[in-house]
């Protein structure tokens, strides 16, 4: 089976849609993301930690910082015309993609500064100015899906602009992040307006829930807490996949949909494992489903593409991930406790990258 095989046939045979998770000058100058696009690969996402490590890690975006310094450019200014020209770049790439498959596929994500992932009017604003500048279809605006940014959701997707939710980590916050999106199409039909066009997904991250789950699992140290690691992360994914079939059913979301409405659809995000110990494609082959989206690393595209299962795992054994979510609580593990800490520190690293980044292009600056 050839590298290409897997990854179209997560595609055709099971409805799942594999993205990258990664971006950087060379792979759009040199041909490569054309290449990766052409393996099966039908979207991508970005975040700040991935263009601190690109910018920083490569001297690629040397001579385009060094003409935006000479036009008198700031700083931050020079940020997003960076990251700006790379997210064009692959939105070129994938704009076959999305024209293909009528608006389906073929999306490229970029991140609203994480600075203001509580601050949900600066974050809407922030959002929109991202929308109106790139001012092309295939682009996902990501906001964070913590309390604070919901609102800006909803109203996102009531204007019509599409947005990938990121940062959601338990099952709580993904059922409003839903409620949010639907509400905001609901505003939309209110207002008159088209609603076929609109696209959503949802981030759902996967492996840090089983490195903080696994950790606490430890400290618990009974012979009934370590039998469970290893478990949470897709037990919890497997019940927000019934919890994204129960919120896109029924005469609610059939009112929508007969307009033309698209799901909102599930995305399995950080899927790499952490832990050597669990097999290195396991949170890509058990959260295989149809209307789903899994954006996976460099290392991990290969490892599937090589070994991967293809086949639909997501509504299988969900007893077991019933059994596995009612057992955590009475082993004294607070899975409400383990979103909102996992949610912080998501928050906090993607900040620590982005004002890392700002800092060293300060210190480059100064020696231009």
């Amino acid at each position: 089976m050839s590298t290409a095989d897997r990854l179209h046939r997560l595609h055709t045979e099971q409805g799942q849609s594999p993205w990258l998770d990664n971006l950087r000058r060379d792979l759009i100058v040199g041909g490569g993301l054309v290449a990766v696009r052409d393996s099966g690969i039908r979207g991508l996402t970005s975040n700040p930690t991935i263009f601190q490590k690109a910018i920083q890690g490569s001297a690629d975006y040397d001579e385009q910082f060094a003409s935006l310094h000479a036009s008198g450019a700031s700083v931050i200014e020079s940020y997003w015309e960076m990251v700006l020209a790379d997210i064009h770049g692959a939105l070129d790439v994938f704009a076959p993609v999305y024209e293909s498959s009528g608006g389906q596929d073929g999306f490229v994500s970029v991140e609203v500064d994480p600075n203001l992932a509580h601050d949900g009017e600066g974050t809407l604003d922030a959002a929109r100015a991202l929308w109106d500048r790139v001012d092309r279809p295939n682009l996902m605006v990501k906001i964070p899906g913590t309390v604070e940014g919901l609102p800006a959701i909803r109203r996102m997707i009531a204007e019509g602009r599409n947005v990938n939710v990121t940062l959601i980590f338990g099952l709580d916050r993904y059922q409003k992040v839903m409620d949010a999106y639907i509400e905001g199409l609901e505003d939309r039909v209110a207002a008159g307006l088209d609603v076929s066009r609109v696209s959503s997904v949802a981030s759902f991250f996967i492996s840090r829930v089983d490195s903080e789950v696994d950790k606490r699992l430890e400290a618990v140290g009974t012979a009934s807490a370590l039998a469970e690691r290893g478990k949470a992360a897709v037990a919890q994914a497997k019940l927000a996949y019934e919890a994204f079939g129960r919120s896109f059913s029924g005469s609610r979301w059939e009112a929508l949909a007969a307009r033309g409405a698209r799901v909102q659809r599930p995305l399995w995000a950080s899927t790499s494992t952490k832990n050597p110990a669990y097999p290195d494609t396991l949170y890509v082959d058990e959260l295989i489903g149809p209307f789903s989206v899994n954006t996976l690393p460099d290392a991990t595209v290969d490892a599937f593409a090589d070994h991967g299962t293809v086949a639909r795992r997501i509504d299988v054994d969900v007893n077991e991930s019933h059994r596995v979510w009612s057992i955590l609580p009475a082993l004294g593990i607070d899975m409400d406790d383990v979103a909102g800490q996992l949610e912080a520190e998501g928050v906090a690293s993607f900040r620590k990258s982005f004002d890392e980044l700002l800092d060293a292009l300060s210190a480059k600056r100064r020696s231009l």
